[in-house]
């Protein structure tokens, strides 16, 4: 079951931050897996969760990094996870696994954007691979672990869904590549999986939400040109951003998906696409900027791509 797509009035809005929808809230005894929890988003999650009273495990490509990103936040367990590659999520899920306990938070925050045409394991799109197939993997390896009757997942997307649907008849790209088309594939991606997932899990208890957080800049735009984000009207010739450019703090920016992981006004919801902290609207042809596309929360969609990405991968916890 989901709810319709339509705003609930959260009372919350684009300059809520993290530790506003938690204001109150006791998350002692949850525990939270927050992919790329030590780098822009990711980290402003995991020190909002932890501040709460959850304990968070960071699955992280460059532990190092990590490490001192992490350094002084209580509650916080680091380990090793590249979401390009297949053997490594199994890897991690196994650990996870083996450690005997139950997840009660999922939130699918790690990405890449817009990154020049590189490919991973058998020659897979990389923002494809590492932003939907990675993730479609480790939450189906977890599910074993994923705590039936209140856990949810959280798949971080992105305004960028608008850029393009799935593009069924070459998803990885062979030909024409187009890095801000290839990042919107794997947005939509994000979207469509929390559709179908909470199809999947939404009797057991589990219940899906997708996202755009909002632009804020962050590591996230390191495959970018300075040039191309001065052009943009993004940063100005010094590196910094411009106004009004609409970008939030990565404390605001980490507000959605922490509101989708946690609030009880989203009790009872689910497959649903979010944005400034409540539930969005249905995107209005010609508005590029806020609201879902279709192609993004259409069901037969989003069960095509679980069929497909249960092929890429060999994975389906609902086989």
């Amino acid at each position: 079951m989901s709810t319709a797509q339509h705003k609930i009035g959260s009372g919350f809005g684009a300059h809520s931050t993290a530790d506003d929808v938690l204001a109150g809230m006791d998350l002692s005894g949850k525990l939270a897996i927050v992919t790329g929890g030590y780098s822009g988003l990711g980290l402003e999650t995991t020190r909002a969760l932890t501040k709460a009273g959850a304990r968070v495990v960071v699955p992280a490509r460059r532990p190092d990094t990590a490490w001192k990103a992490l350094a002084g936040i209580d509650r916080v367990e680091l380990d090793e996870l590249d979401l390009g590659d297949l053997d490594s999520v199994r890897a991690f899920a196994e650990r996870f696994l083996d450690s005997g306990r139950t997840v009660d938070l999922v939130i699918d925050n790690a990405g890449i954007m817009a990154c020049p045409e590189t490919r991973v394991g058998p020659g897979w799109e990389a923002q494809f691979a590492t932003n939907h197939l990675g993730h479609f993997a480790l939450v189906n390896r977890l599910w074993p672990a994923i705590e039936p009757g209140s856990a949810r997942v959280v798949s971080v997307s992105s305004r960028a869904h608008h850029f393009s649907g799935m593009r069924w008849d070459d998803v990885h790209w062979r030909t024409g590549y187009d890095k801000w088309q290839a990042y919107g594939q794997a947005k939509t991606a994000n979207v469509l999986f929390a559709v179908h997932l909470d199809k999947l899990g939404a009797d057991r208890g589990v219940r899906a939400f997708s996202l755009h957080p909002g632009g804020i800049l962050t590591p996230l735009q390191r495959h970018l040109p300075k040039a191309e984000m001065v052009e943009r009207g993004w940063i100005d010739e010094q590196g910094n951003a411009l106004n009004p450019s609409g970008f939030k703090s990565p404390e605001q920016g980490a507000a959605t998906q922490v509101w989708a992981a946690t609030s009880p006004q989203l009790t009872g919801m689910g497959g649903v696409y979010l944005e400034d902290c409540d539930i969005a609207e249905p995107a209005v042809d010609g508005d590029e900027i806020s609201g879902v596309k279709a192609w993004a929360t259409d069901p037969d969609q989003a069960e095509r791509l679980w069929t497909l990405s249960a092929e890429l991968t060999g994975v389906n916890a609902f086989a």
